[in-house]
């Protein structure tokens, strides 16, 4: 199992590159504001980075749709 570590937001936010140094190797932490956990950081695992293609928009039109207008149709 492997060990998640506790660490303060400010540290985080004066030491970021020191720990996504860290979280590349594969450690784990739980980040904490005024002593109450806020979020987890972890590595990617392989399977996780990879994108699922759901729906390929150049196939209904050449360059695909702008975003805008695809909000306005999923709405």
């Amino acid at each position: 199992m492997k060990t998640q570590h506790i660490l303060g937001l400010k540290e985080l936010r004066e030491n970021m590159q020191k720990y996504v140094s860290r979280v590349e190797k594969g450690e784990s932490f739980i980040v904490v504001k005024k002593s109450k956990p806020v979020f987890k950081i972890s590595s990617v695992d392989e399977d996780e980075g990879l994108w699922e293609t759901v729906v390929d928009f150049t196939k209904l039109r050449k360059g695909g749709i702008p975003a805008d207008e695809l909000l306005v149709r999923l709405k």
